[in-house]
């Protein structure tokens, strides 16, 4: 092909020249960057479906998928090695998974390798803990390492109680990881401090909730644990959400003032005087809220603490609340019912909870303070008073963390009928530093334990 150019268009040509002769005009890349949705993971020896990272890459003048993701172990490979780190995906958004292969702490450098021999890198603090009994059947909860109790709300999600805090937390019961949602009701209880959660239960769309009522471990009274709220659901599953309903802050009293009416029969002003700690045999705790059989009015409140009669090898104690409706809509004094003593082999109650058929499963445990190697029980009971309450399964005692929550209820009619529990952790060492996990300074590497059980 000729190409003519008219006269006086010499400088045209010339540019024409020099564009289809020039070389190729080199690429300019730009630094990748890299961002971790967290910087702390928390993981478990031998645990499935553990929580991931996604990591989030990019440069400029380069497409995101012709980048590459590696991870290498910075610190102690016996913790988690290089080959224990995966990443998948493509684009600008991988996931991060790691295997771990010892319990401890250890760090891991993510790098991102961009064109033009470009990289740039992040540092992933990672904590194992030590391998469960059943790994399969356990998931983590992060976020809060003192869970202790525990409300479905649908679609495979529950709301989860923290002793240490007033902070509900919103969690997939399928997965390990973070809550989905939280809500802090503090400021509407008028608290600064924890009310000490330790029971729920659910009706209609109203959530109860009790604090534990008695002293802290030292013995000291704290105004914000004699206190007993409601709050109100609306959806379900990982649309749900929480409002504050109301509150009652003389529980304690009114139950004290009840035993010293009936002879003192339970020693319940001795257990909440100053000095006296909670978790002792003749102590003053409670840890079950549940309503009786086909009751909207009466509650059940179960007691940790104390044994009845107050002597070792006791039977567990249940009072009922009889208007505990109208002590959380009006503020009415609590009036009660007689004590309900149940054998659960010397253990107290540490949940309580009922399904829609009226079969009640009653979590027990130890009163004492440190038990998380004591023995753990599941009962079957009806509710009815004077009719004993039947074991169906004991609970392992060896990993860290105390039996703490039912979640629901199942079937208990139905053979293989399992049951998910949630272990409060603040006192374990997870990661083998001798610390407990309530102390740890990143909320990612503070997880409660959810797992099933099968019942005999």
């Amino acid at each position: 092909m000729t190409v003519r150019f008219a006269a006086g268009t010499a400088g045209a040509a010339a540019l024409l020249v020099a564009a289809l002769t020039a070389p190729a005009q080199a690429v300019t890349y730009g630094t990748p960057t890299i961002a971790l949705s967290a910087s702390y993971l928390s993981g478990a020896v031998g645990a499935v479906g553990d929580p991931v990272v996604n990591v989030t890459v990019g440069q400029s003048g380069a497409d995101a998928s012709a980048l590459t993701v590696s991870a290498s172990a910075s610190s102690k490979a016996s913790v988690a090695g290089t080959g224990d780190v995966s990443v998948t995906g493509a684009g600008a958004v991988r996931q991060l998974a790691v295997a771990a292969r010892g319990r401890g702490y250890t760090n891991l450098t993510v790098k991102v390798s961009g064109l033009g021999g470009k990289t740039a890198t992040r540092t992933l603090y990672y904590a194992a803990s030590a391998a469960v009994q059943n790994p399969a059947d356990a998931r983590y909860l992060t976020g809060s390492a003192d869970a202790s109790a525990a409300v479905d709300v649908g679609g495979g999600y529950a709301v989860v109680a923290d002793d240490e805090s007033n902070v509900l937390r919103l969690y997939d019961r399928s997965r390990s990881g973070a809550p989905v949602k939280t809500w802090d009701f503090s400021s509407q209880l008028g608290v600064s401090k924890e009310v000490d959660i330790e029971g729920a239960t659910r009706i209609g769309n109203t959530i109860y909730w009790t604090g534990s009522l008695g002293n802290n471990k030292d013995g000291e009274y704290k105004t914000p644990r004699n206190t007993v709220f409601t709050t109100t659901v609306s959806g379900s599953g990982s649309t749900a959400q929480l409002a504050y309903g109301r509150s009652y802050k003389k529980l304690r009293e009114d139950l004290v003032a009840w035993d010293k009416a009936n002879g003192n029969k339970y020693g319940f002003a001795v257990g909440t005087a100053a000095g006296e700690a909670p978790k002792q045999i003749d102590g003053f705790n409670v840890e079950g809220l549940e309503f009786a059989p086909g009751s909207t009015t009466t509650a059940y409140l179960g007691f940790r603490a104390p044994l009845a009669p107050v002597v070792p090898g006791g039977k567990a104690l249940i009072v009922p609340v009889t208007n505990f409706d109208q002590v959380l809509a009006s503020g009415a004094k609590a009036t009660f019912g007689a004590g309900i003593e149940l054998d659960l082999g010397g253990l107290s109650v540490r949940d309580l909870r009922k399904n829609a058929a009226g079969q009640y499963l009653i979590l027990a445990g130890s009163w004492a303070a440190d038990d998380n190697s004591d023995p753990y029980a599941l009962y079957q009971w009806d509710g009815v008073p004077g009719h004993a309450p039947v074991k169906r399964a004991d609970l392992p005692t060896t990993d860290p963390g105390g039996w703490e929550a039912i979640v629901e209820v199942p079937d208990l009619s139905v053979a293989g009928a399992r049951v998910q529990l949630i272990t409060d952790s603040g006192s374990a060492d997870l990661y083998g530093d001798g610390g407990e996990a309530k102390d740890l300074t990143h909320a990612e590497w503070k997880k409660a334990r959810a797992a099933w059980f099968t019942l005999g």
